[in-house]
């Protein structure tokens, strides 16, 4: 069974919370394989492939249907969700911003698969043996960057200012910050500070994108987790053994946006149930766990309007 989160645990690809980032890019083949016309991640097949958990690899390939293993919530999810941080980056390097950091960025491929204007420097950072598997997966499947990639081996943990300042990040400089899918991992504490301290390494004109989740209302928490114990229950039945729900932190914590609107970010952001809305997608009236009212941010610092 799952263990539940504690300090200085650490994980690869292929356990703990490193495992959830595979379930996500496993998400992301279904949703490509699908239906490449809103968003699509190439990358993201053969690297669920590499890591080598059999249920994840029949589900990314299309040799396991998703059936009620994978809901079509979490396709669709996937959908705009990648959508959404695609065009967050590509606007802010439309509006001259060479310099981007993806936090906690698991499986992501973006640095190998975004058209990246000439001189954008991608720094990626994650727990090392993170890192260090998907570069050399993506070298093995013959993948090659599309921006200078830095990639910055650090528990978010410790003091990843220092370690991502020693791979060259310029503080001076506007930055696109993206911390996707990565909030509800941290404990309320490590939250604030994690958007204290991006803040704090942010020049005027520097973008985020993040997920703000809205106080749950009671009994809200306890829908969620069995929810996804439910759907662990299926896993396990395929021999894929984890419980996302001891895997995040729950209970009282900052909400996202107006913690860093006090900050000095100037946000705009749509919810997942206005995005499904938008592409024609339908959430489900019940059971999608709060993701209806989950609200994808975005914004800038020090300057009007996002």
């Amino acid at each position: 069974m799952t263990s539940s989160r504690r300090d200085g645990d650490t994980w690869d690809a292929a356990s703990g919370v490193g495992a959830t980032a595979t379930m996500s890019a496993a998400v992301r083949a279904i949703a490509t394989r699908a239906d490449r016309s809103l968003f699509a991640d190439p990358l993201a097949e053969p690297l669920v492939r590499a890591v080598g958990i059999d249920l994840l690899t029949r589900l990314a390939t299309g040799e396991t249907p998703p059936g009620d293993l994978v809901a079509g919530l979490w396709i669709d999810l996937a959908k705009v969700r990648g959508r959404f941080y695609d065009e967050f980056f590509a606007g802010a390097t439309d509006a001259g911003v060479t310099q981007a950091v993806i936090l906690a960025s698991g499986l992501d491929s973006r640095a190998y698969r975004l058209p990246w204007p000439a001189g954008t420097v991608v720094y990626e950072l994650d727990q090392p043996e993170v890192i260090a598997f998907k570069t050399r997966a993506l070298a093995e499947h013959g993948a090659a960057p599309t921006a200078e990639r830095r990639a910055v081996g650090v528990d978010l943990r410790d003091d990843w200012p220092a370690a991502l300042r020693a791979a060259g990040f310029d503080p001076a400089r506007p930055t696109a910050w993206s911390a996707e899918g990565l909030l509800s991992y941290l404990p309320p504490e490590a939250q604030d500070r994690l958007l204290d301290t991006v803040t704090e390494l942010s020049a005027p004109g520097s973008r985020i994108a993040t997920e703000s989740k809205p106080v749950p209302r009671p009994g809200d928490e306890a829908e969620t987790k069995e929810g996804l114990r439910r759907l662990s229950a299926r896993w396990r039945e395929q021999s894929f053994d984890t419980d996302p729900a001891r895997l995040r932190y729950f209970g009282e914590r900052n909400e996202v946006g107006p913690y860093l609107t006090g900050l000095g970010w100037s946000l705009d952001g749509s919810t997942v149930r206005d995005l499904f809305a938008a592409h024609g997608f339908t959430l489900p009236e019940h059971g999608d766990l709060g993701m209806g009212d989950l609200r994808y941010v975005r914004g800038r610092l020090g300057e009007t309007g996002p």
